[in-house]
């Protein structure tokens, strides 16, 4: 039998809420979904209901959803949240991944990505939808200082892949094969434990490898 899945969705504006949760409730039996309307009453909530997913607007008042997604974090590690923006707002993404959003979507996304995401964070991915991670490999920079266990060589790779460059175009720019680059990216895959390109833009900001 399929594990029902438990969804928290927090937006300060009702008719957003009830209507992102008459979508989701119209698709399947197997989500549980309830509502709040700040950070401060999805702790409340979180206190005698255990969320799978939270689908977190980052702009509220009372508590917004970088400090809630905070909170959640340290007191719930295996809730994987999904950051809600109204803006492709490029300081929001490095706070909310260090927050330890795992996904992210604008509000005006389709509800087909909505579903994607949840689909991507339930099975342990991240995901960005199109907009959000265009603009962000679009304004990602090297960072002179970090902490990681990749080599020089490997954050190269993983910068331009983050950019969105294929394996060949790597190769290209670097001036060594593709073979070289295929292993160098499925080791970085390996240590990262990554298994997609938002997971890696994911680990490269929260790393402190890369600025946006």
């Amino acid at each position: 039998m399929k594990k029902q899945v438990r969804i928290a969705v927090v937006d300060d504006h009702k008719l957003f809420r009830e209507g992102l949760k008459f979508l989701l409730e119209q698709q399947t039996d197997y989500y549980e979904i309830k509502e709040a309307s700040n950070g401060k009453e999805l702790l409340k909530l979180l206190s005698y209901w255990q969320a799978d997913i939270i689908l977190m607007d980052i702009e509220m008042p009372v508590m917004n959803g970088i400090e809630a997604s905070l909170q959640v974090s340290q007191k719930y590690p295996d809730t994987k949240i999904i950051a809600l923006s109204m803006h492709a707002n490029e300081n929001y993404y490095s706070e909310m991944i260090n927050a330890g959003a795992k996904a992210f979507l604008l509000k005006n996304s389709r509800f087909e990505e909505v579903q994607q995401a949840i689909e991507a964070v339930n099975s342990n991915n991240s995901y960005f939808s199109t907009e959000i991670l265009e603009s962000i490999i679009k304004n990602l920079n090297h960072k002179e200082k970090h902490k990681s266990d990749l080599t020089h060589r490997e954050i190269e790779i993983l910068y331009n892949i983050c950019k969105g460059l294929s394996n060949q175009e790597i190769a290209s720019q670097l001036c060594i094969s593709k073979r070289t680059v295929d292993k160098h990216r499925e080791n970085i895959l390996l240590k990262t434990e990554s298994k997609n390109t938002a997971s890696l833009v994911v680990y490269a900001i929260k790393h402190h490898i890369f600025q946006i």
